[in-house]
């Protein structure tokens, strides 16, 4: 196939993408032989070096073999970014068993269905998020749980305080003396290193990253361990001579969670591979960022839209020391251009659009650092990764027309954990079917027109929620904006506009209403205007598109009866 990307990559881009055949553990022992002495985490205050980290990794992979752990066997961890989870995450690996990565945000509900499903026999988990469990024990397969808390991992006296703060706030949680209960810090002290870390090939069940939750019941893509390597390389060689520069050196703010695939790929594993300092944050909130990156003179930041937005209108942001930030890719969701700019602007570093899927481990497009950007598109398919724009046949499609995203690569999933119909509706003779409209442009870059699932349909018309917003965006008085389709008797859907002002600003229909009728075709203009405090977020950042919609038509029936 013809792949007219490849002429826009940057100067010490591959065309190819030339990778290790290796468990995903032997990227972290790798940079601890190269750079034992250098900092690998820093958690409020608290150092790792990367020999510490290492050995730590083998010992907790010693204290699951020793509690019975069989290659293959799933390890469910419900943990936010802290040491632990780094820790637990590669030592699974290291003895042979399969991560699955759990949202500590889960509701019991969730967590049931996913620790069941995964077939987990061992949870690593938050001291904190113990009651949930517990409500849920007699349903799930697990055997043994470790419990860790933040503490654990906190320099003194910050280790002392963290429990007397967390008992003020009523969020302390009083362990039990329990059958299944092991105690995290107590298994590394005492376990022994493990002898010969578990050579996995590459084409191994590495990880289940569970997707679709949002949509329905939440199914596991299965991650190998060539796809998990594959794509940190794939991550690394996109940063081409600027960023080789800074192995070793560069710092990577730890901010978007580790257990969503995104920052698991381009922070956690991408950091590691590439020798940098990880500054860990327990939560993605930007005033936290701002002062890591100022404390730390973090170079590299990864995060979702929502959070740059957020870092962009914080008070007097102006003033704050933020120049040492160099390459930010966001994802997850569409980045709207003026919030680009003004974080450009702001930094001084790059900030561009990539994209990326669970399925895809994640990362597949990417706009160049270095060379031409343009504004909207997530830019070009990275090393390694052929994609194409089909139809309803699965015909490609010429530049400029819209149709469904498909992509192949070393990084695309072995297939859905448990659900082959599934599976083989995604999987098309070694093309994964995204599920997000996009076209691509004579040069080869691409741009999601929207969700699949998300277009509206107006009076026949298709309508993408992205391109409503962008409009919305680009209004000085929006701080944040999320459309989506409500029924409508007359049109069959019509469009909604969920609106946050920016601090202090007063903000009206009438203003709005003016705004997109200057800038958008009448049938694309929204009908509906509800002005929020805040939207609904998923934990990585994601708006949820449909709770919006769910309230909605919960206050239009309430009003109608």
């Amino acid at each position: 196939m013809t792949r007219p990307w490849l002429k826009h990559y940057d100067k010490g881009v591959p065309t190819e993408i030339e990778y290790p055949e290796v468990p995903l553990w032997k990227l972290l022992e790798n940079t601890a032989r190269k750079y034992p002495d250098h900092v690998a985490l820093e958690f409020m205050g608290r150092t790792i070096g990367y020999r510490q980290l290492w050995e730590s990794v083998q010992k907790f992979a010693g204290a699951l073999q020793a509690q019975g752990l069989a290659p293959g066997d799933r390890v469910a961890i419900m943990l936010p970014n802290c040491p632990q989870f780094v820790i637990a995450f590669y030592g699974t690996l290291a003895a042979g068993g399969v991560c699955v990565n759990v949202n500590p945000l889960y509701t019991p509900r969730e967590l049931r269905h996913q620790l069941s499903d995964a077939g987990a026999e061992t949870l690593i988990i938050l001291d904190l998020l113990w009651p949930r469990y517990a409500e849920i024990e007699a349903d799930v397969p697990v055997k043994r749980v470790f419990t860790t808390g933040i503490q654990d991992y906190l320099p003194f006296p910050k280790n002392l305080l963290f429990p007397l703060k967390a008992r003020r706030e009523k969020r302390w949680v009083n362990l039990p003396q329990h059958p299944k209960r092991l105690d995290f810090k107590k298994a590394l002290q005492s376990a022994a290193p493990i002898e010969q870390p578990y050579n996995a090939q590459p084409d191994e069940l590495a990880l289940l990253q569970y997707t679709g939750g949002t949509t329905g019941v939440a199914k596991g893509a299965m991650l190998s361990h060539r796809n998990l390597v594959a794509n940190t390389y794939q991550s690394l060689a996109w940063g081409g001579e600027e960023v080789k520069n800074l192995e070793g050196k560069g710092v990577m703010l730890g901010a978007i969670p580790f257990f969503h695939v995104y920052g698991m790929t381009v922070a956690m594993n991408y950091g590691i591979a590439a020798g940098y300092k990880i500054v860990l944050l327990p939560r993605p909130e930007v005033k936290p960022c701002i002062e890591a990156i100022e404390k730390h003179g973090v170079t590299h930041f990864p995060g979702v839209p929502t959070l740059y937005v957020g870092f962009n209108n914080f008070p007097n942001i102006e003033k704050r020391k933020v120049g040492t930030v160099k390459v930010c890719i966001s994802g997850s969701a569409a980045l709207p251009v003026e919030v680009t700019k003004k974080f450009e602007q702001l930094t001084g570093g790059k900030l561009v659009e990539g994209y990326g899927l669970t399925e895809a481990a994640p990362c597949t497009h990417c706009n160049p650092l270095t060379g031409q950007r343009k504004i909207g598109s997530i830019g070009i398919p990275m090393p390694g990764v052929d994609a194409k724009v089909v139809d309803e046949n699965l015909q490609e499609l010429p530049p400029g027309q819209v149709g469904e995203l498909a992509v192949r690569g070393p990084n695309v999933m072995l297939g859905y954990w448990q659900r082959p119909e599934e599976t083989s509706k995604a999987i098309k003779i070694d093309w994964l079917l995204t599920g997000d409209m996009a076209r691509m442009d004579e040069d080869g870059y691409f741009y999601i027109v929207d969700r699949k699932k998300d277009m509206i349909i107006a009076g026949g018309y298709n309508i993408y929620p992205r391109e409503v917003e962008e409009v919305l965006y680009a209004h000085p008085k929006v701080a944040e904006a999320a459309v989506v389709g409500v029924p409508d008797e007359y049109r069959g859907e019509t469009v909604a506009a969920f609106i946050v002002p920016k601090p202090g600003q007063e903000l009206s229909e009438e203003e709005l209403d003016q705004h997109c009728r200057a800038n958008l075709a009448a049938y694309k203009v929204p009908r509906i205007y509800v002005f929020r405090s805040e939207l609904p977020k998923t934990a990585v950042g994601k708006v949820l598109r449909r709770e919006l919609r769910e309230a909605l038509l919960k206050e239009r029936n309430k009003v109608g009866s």
